[in-house]
């Protein structure tokens, strides 16, 4: 194969990495074949494409009427994702599509169709599931080397800025055209995380575990649509409980924290820490070392690349990535609305315009250590949701 071509949609904020890497790269023998973004002038090295003779195109159906390209990377808001991805298969390009892969389950069954149509390659880009460690952890998993996974839980802290959700598709459920857009902190900026424990419980390399139910609280102190706080309790095929607690109304930063229990070990990781890497302590007092997982977050692209050139595989493609989409599904049927948290312990820190729930960490670090719900503990103003089962979930009507 000689020199690859590729089309960046969405060149703003996340996908301005990806320009970036192109540029940086050309001893890779990958071009970039075009441009899209409706706004590009809020992609800062805009005169480097322009040097570069690189087109800028307002949609991904124009750059389609004059060029072709073998890799389409889409980097837009999560409601673009599946027709984009369908639109660019259709035109006979191979897709490595941001995370998550929809909006809605059965929009991501659209995106399978699409694929075994064109029979192409589609990746989706969950960074850690492209990660040497977390593959690493995977395939001693997978060879039992673990023992039987049993509990799997995550934390994740993150206060996000009044400026974060002034975009317009932030925190929103549906846009304006009615499409579902359902952007929250489980299904945005901390989606790696819930889905890693999916993907880690994967009997293949290239698998995710299926979810037989869940059941969720949601909470918001920003003034959005969606919610800005979970609690989710969530049960695999297998029988692994999962639990992850994840928040943008805190005031202070932690994690990602992550422990995964097996009959023979325990996997734990904090972001946090100075030295940041997933560490096995075995049952028998040894231990071992995977790194950190957050080394390389573009490797995911020259993974696809490889694939398409034959020589590798796409560890998280559309099968992989849509068991976090059937549980964001079910979360919202869990607690269909938000919960509002009381008025009284809403805060807003002027320094960083966040809103932030007053003892919020200290209350999310809580419930992490003791495996529970708000509604387990009886908390005021906690709201309980309903059980939601997903065996054979394929569609989203809420």
């Amino acid at each position: 194969m000689g020199k690859l071509t590729v089309v960046l949609v969405g060149i703003g904020g996340y996908g301005s990495g990806y320009v970036d890497l192109l540029l940086d790269k050309p001893e890779r023998d990958v071009k970039i074949a075009g441009v899209v973004d409706p706004y590009p002038e809020n992609y800062p090295g805009l005169d480097r494409l322009k040097a570069n003779n690189t087109p800028v195109y307002q949609s991904l159906e124009d750059f389609y009427q004059e060029h072709q390209a073998d890799l389409a990377v889409i980097s837009s808001p999560i409601h673009f994702h599946c027709p984009q991805t369908v639109l660019a298969l259709q035109h006979g390009s191979h897709v490595l599509c941001e995370k998550p892969i929809a909006a809605t389950v059965q929009e991501a069954l659209q995106m399978l169709a699409a694929r075994d149509n064109a029979g192409k390659l589609v990746g989706i880009g969950y960074q850690w599931s492209f990660s040497e460690p977390i593959l690493a952890l995977k395939q001693d998993i997978i060879a039992g080397r673990l023992g039987e996974p049993r509990l799997f839980k995550t934390l994740v802290l993150w206060p996000r800025s009044r400026k974060y959700y002034a975009r317009g598709w932030a925190g929103r459920l549906k846009d304006s055209n009615g499409r579902w857009i359902l952007d929250s902190v489980a299904n945005n900026a901390a989606a790696h995380y819930l889905h890693n424990m999916f993907f880690i419980l994967g009997s293949k390399i290239d698998a995710s575990a299926d979810l037989a139910q869940v059941e969720a609280e949601v909470y918001r102190a920003n003034a959005i649509e969606n919610f800005d706080t979970c609690m989710v309790r969530a049960v695999a095929s297998d029988g692994t409980h999962i639990l992850f607690y994840a928040s943008h109304a805190v005031k202070e930063s932690l994690g990602p924290i992550f422990e995964y229990q097996f009959s023979d070990a325990v996997v734990r990781y904090n972001e946090s820490s100075a030295e940041p890497e997933i560490i096995v302590k075995y049952n028998d007092g040894t231990w071992k070392s995977y790194g950190n997982p957050r080394l390389e977050p573009r490797r995911k692209l020259w993974m696809m690349i490889d694939a398409i050139r034959g020589e590798g595989s796409v560890p998280c493609g559309i099968e992989a990535a849509l068991t976090h989409t059937i549980c964001i599904n079910g979360i919202h049927e869990s607690m269909p609305a938000a919960a509002e948290f009381p008025e009284q312990l809403i805060k807003h820190d002027p320094d960083s315009d966040t809103i932030y729930v007053d003892h919020l960490n200290a209350l999310m670090v809580s419930l992490y250590q003791n495996e529970a719900l708000p509604s387990d503990e009886g908390i005021s103003w906690s709201k309980k949701g309903r059980i939601i089962e997903l065996e054979g979930y394929s569609h989203f009507s809420w």
